[in-house]
């Protein structure tokens, strides 16, 4: 497992949204703007249950992640990695946290969530230009 710089983990831990890519069906890459956060180790990120992401997460559990800073662009990470565990979002107790931290209310959407748990292989930080 590769870490991540503390001097950049605000990234994965603020309001920054992040691209979330993986691999189709069809073999095609897909990304996705997705909410995550960083426990320190890995990286979460969550879907309904049953959803594309969700499915093909399963089959094909390898993920490339990226944020970057929106004040400078250049100071950024590209994360490789690979699901390493699912659980249930308990109470929707992830998504909720999530929900408050990106747009200040608690999640909408009612029903079933999954947590997906994305340990890094390959961790590449720039640390920007100023």
């Amino acid at each position: 497992m590769s870490s991540i710089p503390e001097e950049l983990a605000y990234l994965l831990r603020t309001n920054v949204l992040a691209h979330v890519s993986l691999t189709g069906a069809d073999g095609s890459v897909v990304t996705h703007v997705m909410w995550v956060d960083y426990d320190g180790d890995q990286i979460l990120t969550s879907s309904p249950i049953g959803s594309y992401k969700s499915r093909a997460l399963r089959e094909r559990p390898n993920v490339a992640v990226s944020v970057l800073d929106p004040t400078d662009p250049w100071r950024r990470l590209s994360i490789s990695g690979h699901v390493s565990s699912i659980r249930a979002d308990e109470g929707l107790a992830f998504i909720n946290a999530m929900s408050m931290r990106y747009v200040g209310t608690p999640y909408s959407r009612p029903g079933p969530r999954e947590v997906f748990v994305i340990t890094p292989d390959r961790v590449r930080a720039f640390m920007g230009r100023r």
